[in-house]
């Protein structure tokens, strides 16, 4: 009966909020202005549309050209249904729309590629991966969880990830930051702060150096911890879909640690067997952390222990733009470095070796620097210290500020076993 009820007081709320005016005009699917978070003007699909707790309408919308991680819920106020003429829009800092453009420093045009990076239409993908694009834009089109309490920091959130339905339709979520156990209320969320006694991530500590630490973390051993884990990451990863099949991976979690306990900063996980060669499935720096390079530390940690398993790598496509951007800063870095110091002929197999990046990925970075011609069927290194020199002093060079310290790492690389019947096979 209560049911019956709320629901008929909802209907009246919504019949109140139509004649209102709130939801006039605006309508799911269509297509408007609407002011950003910035005070700029956009051009956004309405994907979905609800009551807030002020029993006012608000809407989902996608901002045509943008990365989805700026996909939000905005109210009314913010979607404009008039008509209007081109430069008659405001931006909310009194600037004409049609005057933005001429506004937009460099800096901020950098800023807006890397984080506003547009993906490729269907029409440029092959049909199978734009049928898997369009399914997996379809299941994650709408972002129901605003932001997340973990720890200290209130942070919002990028992207739909797929909590379990009482908890992925709240539009806060709050998480422990220790064992990663996800709750619905504040007040929740404090007593198991006080009743939990974890203050570390499961499995063990393969790396300390001053207050950050690595733990390695058996997908198989602590189940319910990494799917935790991965759910908190989709929350900022668009397109990957590990969330409960943790056991065939192996999870490495970088922390900052103090008399508290270890917070965490970020993770990359790892295929126990990688039939394509990866040496990352996943990696994130938790937003609150980003551009201080940890990004960076747990990248270069991955090639140490592919290093130490004397095998090359390469991470599991597709990057993220973040994810594009940190790798090829890190190739490039890694390479100029060698290639600086280096007395001699090199090749890409040996430059491999070197530093267990895979020669596609080492061709790839040494084409973006111009330091790779291709002579007679095969990839030549052609260098001049000239060369090298202008891409020191270039925002290509970019020094890692963090460096994983070989002898602080405690790890022995696991046994392989081996799948061959009778005939021997040597790896490279």
């Amino acid at each position: 009966m209560q049911g019956k009820i709320d629901s008929t007081v909802k209907e009246e709320v919504k019949e109140e909020s139509a004649e209102n005016g709130d939801d006039e005009g605006v309508e799911v699917g269509g297509t408007y202005m609407v002011r950003r978070s910035d005070n700029t003007w956009a051009q956004a699909e309405v994907i979905q549309k609800r009551l807030n707790d002020l029993n006012k309408y608000e809407y989902y919308v996608h901002y045509e050209n943008f990365n989805r991680r700026l996909d939000e819920w905005v109210t009314r106020d913010r979607v404009m249904t008039s008509n209007y003429g081109e430069g008659e829009l405001e931006n909310g800092h009194g600037d004409r729309l049609g005057d933005t453009d001429r506004k937009i420093t460099r800096n901020q045009k950098r800023k807006h590629d890397e984080i506003n990076h547009v993906q490729k239409t269907y029409a440029e993908m092959d049909p199978t991966t734009a049928a898997l694009e369009k399914e997996h834009e379809t299941l994650t089109k709408v972002k129901y969880i605003d932001r997340v309490q973990i720890g200290r920091f209130e942070i919002d959130t990028w992207y739909f990830s797929p909590y379990p339905e009482d908890y992925g339709k709240c539009p806060k979520l709050w998480i422990c930051e220790f064992c990663l156990k996800y709750m619905r209320y504040e007040k929740t969320y404090r007593f198991h702060q006080g009743d939990c006694l974890i203050r570390q991530p499961h499995g063990k500590e393969i790396y300390r150096k001053g207050t950050l630490s690595i733990y390695e973390v058996d997908g198989k051993d602590y189940k319910l911890y990494c799917q935790n884990l991965c759910l908190l990451a989709k929350l900022f990863l668009d397109h990957k879909t590990l969330y409960f099949d943790v056991e065939p991976f192996i999870f490495y979690i970088l922390c900052e640690v103090d008399k508290y306990g270890a917070h965490i900063v970020g993770y990359f996980s790892k295929e126990k067997e990688s039939p394509d060669g990866n040496n990352v499935a996943c990696i994130l720096t938790l937003p609150p952390y980003q551009r201080k390079g940890y990004g960076k530390l747990l990248i270069a940690f991955s090639y140490e222990l592919s290093k130490q398993e004397q095998v090359t790598g390469s991470p599991e496509k597709p990057l993220s733009d973040l994810g594009k951007l940190s790798y090829r800063s890190y190739w490039s870095w890694v390479l100029l470095e060698i290639l600086r110091d280096f007395r001699g002929t090199l090749s890409i197999k040996d430059l491999s070796g070197m530093t267990s990046i895979t020669q596609g990925d080492i061709i790839s970075t040494l084409q973006s620097l111009n330091l790779v011609k291709y002579w007679k069927g095969q990839h030549v290194i052609c260098v001049t210290p000239k060369l090298i020199e202008e891409h020191l002093k270039s925002a290509e060079y970019n020094k890692p500020r963090l460096i994983v310290d070989i002898d602080a790492l405690k790890w022995t690389p696991p046994k392989r076993v081996s799948k061959t019947k009778k005939t021997s096979i040597s790896h490279n």
